[in-house]
């Protein structure tokens, strides 16, 4: 039994370094294929990198590579990541950041043939965010802006990381905009809002399903009716009628999309003075649905 425990950890950890490093790859891959050559300055490390290289065209020919950037900001933030949240911490820290500046070593600059900026920001703003998506489902980061809003917030308790890190990036996609134009800047920040889509869309699950909460005097026969017809669980939920003064059993039951049309149509044959209430589940998890 313990073998078999110590075989499952040791998979589980493999399978979060390479969702780490796949992730990495992935932003690594829109920031040398898209970001870069079309000067989009998105935010963080990499888009401060992008303005660095630009602005240093003038001494070095075709300016500070962004990797080489990437390193040299990093450096001092790992020193004082280790020296303050710990070493333990900065395991797949290290990875994502490791990865990240070698896949953009790697990965040629060249445009990923986009004349169109719109375009250009939504695919770079899609791929970006599957892969940060990836990065945070295993509690990693690519070091950068990430490991500098955890800082900040060590000493400020009273400003959530979010928001250090929206002030960190709108200061550089600002300093983008001086560098690149307005218009590059909107498509910048285009491309960030599909990012923040797309990696709460990862995180949060594809998966998505209905919620129907029933009030009916006839709870019972709506509750057997569900559990036989669409071998769905259903959860009685005791309440209280604030007008009446009555109590009642308001049903709860999640099911797919295409079973919510039977669970009120259950509802109304046997009640049709029945009180459906239908929601939006993002994901759902147990039997059914997702295993753990």
């Amino acid at each position: 039994m313990g073998r078999k425990k110590i075989k499952s950890k040791k998979i589980l950890a493999l399978r979060n370094y390479m969702t780490i490093i796949v992730g990495s790859f992935l932003m690594a891959l829109a920031v040398n294929l898209i970001y870069e050559p079309l000067g989009l300055v998105t935010g963080g490390v990499a888009g401060l990198a992008i303005v660095v290289k630009e602005l240093t065209k003038v001494i070095l020919d075709g300016g500070m590579p962004v990797w080489l950037f990437n390193v040299i900001t990093n450096i001092p933030l790992f020193a004082l990541s280790i020296k303050i949240l710990g070493i333990r911490t900065m395991v797949n820290v290290t990875i994502g950041t490791l990865t990240y500046i070698l896949s953009l070593m790697i990965i040629p600059i060249n445009q990923f043939v986009f004349d169109d900026l719109l375009l250009a920001a939504v695919v770079g703003g899609a791929i970006t965010g599957v892969g940060l998506g990836m990065v945070f489902s295993v509690s990693a980061s690519t070091g950068g802006t990430d490991l500098m809003a955890s800082l900040i917030h060590k000493y400020n308790k009273h400003v959530s990381v979010p928001r250090i890190l929206t002030i960190i990036d709108g200061a550089i996609i600002i300093l983008g905009a001086l560098v690149f134009g307005i218009g590059n800047a909107l498509y910048a920040i285009i491309a960030v809002y599909i990012t923040a889509k797309a990696s709460d869309g990862f995180l949060e699950g594809l998966k998505f399903a209905k919620a129907a909460y029933i009030i009916s005097d006839e709870y019972e026969k709506v509750a057997s009716d569900i559990m036989t017809k669409l071998d769905r669980g259903v959860t009685g939920v005791s309440a209280t009628g604030m007008y009446s003064k009555t109590d009642k059993k308001m049903l709860f039951c999640v099911v797919s999309k295409k079973e919510i049309i039977k669970i009120t149509e259950i509802a109304k044959e046997i009640d049709p003075n029945s009180f459906v209430i239908v929601s939006d589940v993002r994901e759902v998890m147990g039997e059914g649905f997702i295993e753990y």
